[in-house]
């Protein structure tokens, strides 16, 4: 589901550009440092803007180096790391590890059960250490899961779930910020269930699974209607945005918020009208 929060690269200055490698590469630091190689392979884009968010909201102190790694062996690149990219890289596992579960319960491909073995170690760390996180994936996956049992096809009802829970995976701390960060977890969650939604809608439809906008997708009117409650989304998350104090990187988070996040959609967008003119 995840994978939508990204920047548009050819609007980002030089130098802001390689500020986002620098903490992307970081966050990949803090998954191998806390979990291995297996942790390192559930980065994410989404848990990169969260790093990038919570800096700019806290302005910790960063530690930053230069170097080789595997993925990169012919090539020096900046990692830039902090407190908050160990709070994102244990949010990503936590994340990743229920995705994994969920794929296993969906699709049966052992592929995905026996990833998260890899991570179930690091999830019982993770589970012990933030509890109110966990106990809000946990949840979600539940809620999620007699959602999809009666075939719902309530959107707004889908979409609250994935808000919810991503709301809770925002606030890495109960403070003067925590409010505004909820209500950007909540309405960036919302969003990226109907982007998933929008972008799925006819494989799910073939494939049977589970997709309430499946019901409204002849519409003569769905992209216009998908964008519209997409744009609503953004429109809340980004209200929120702009009453924390951030000064630090915030022409990327502004990137990624007002245009990065709609590339998707535009490719989809595209992608689905091009195959009707086709038809």
């Amino acid at each position: 589901m995840f994978g939508y929060i990204t920047v548009n690269r050819s609007e980002l200055k030089v130098k802001e550009s390689a500020a986002y490698d620098a903490y992307y590469c970081g966050l990949c630091h803090a998954l191998h440092g806390r979990h291995g190689r297996a942790g390192q392979l559930t980065l994410t884009y989404d848990m990169t803007f969260l790093v990038i968010l919570l800096n700019g909201v806290y302005e910790h102190p960063l530690h930053e180096k230069t170097g080789r790694c595997l993925v990169h062996p012919m090539k020096q690149h900046t990692e830039r790391w902090n407190d908050f990219s160990s709070y994102c890289a244990d949010m990503n596992v936590l994340l990743a590890y229920y995705n994994l579960l969920d794929d296993w319960q969906d699709e049966r491909r052992i592929s995905r059960y026996a990833a998260a073995q890899l991570l179930s170690k690091q999830y019982e760390a993770i589970k012990a250490k933030y509890p109110r996180q966990h106990k809000a994936v946990a949840d979600y996956m539940k809620a999620l899961a007699r959602c999809e049992k009666k075939h719902s096809d309530n959107v707004e009802e889908a979409a609250c779930l994935t808000g919810k829970m991503l709301a809770e995976v925002f606030v890495c701390r109960e403070d003067a910020w925590s409010s505004d960060l909820r209500q950007m977890g909540f309405f960036l969650g919302k969003f990226i269930y109907l982007m998933d939604a929008y972008e799925d809608v006819e494989k799910d439809e073939k494939s049977g699974n589970y997709n309430p906008l499946i019901k409204m997708k002849d519409d003569e009117n769905f992209d216009s209607e998908c964008q519209s409650m997409l744009m609503m989304q953004m429109a809340e998350c980004c209200k929120a945005f702009e009453r924390l104090p951030i000064i630090q990187d915030v022409g990327i988070l502004r990137n990624i918020l007002y245009s990065g996040v709609w590339a998707k959609f535009a490719s989809v967008y595209n992608k689905r009208n091009k195959a009707g003119e086709n038809e």
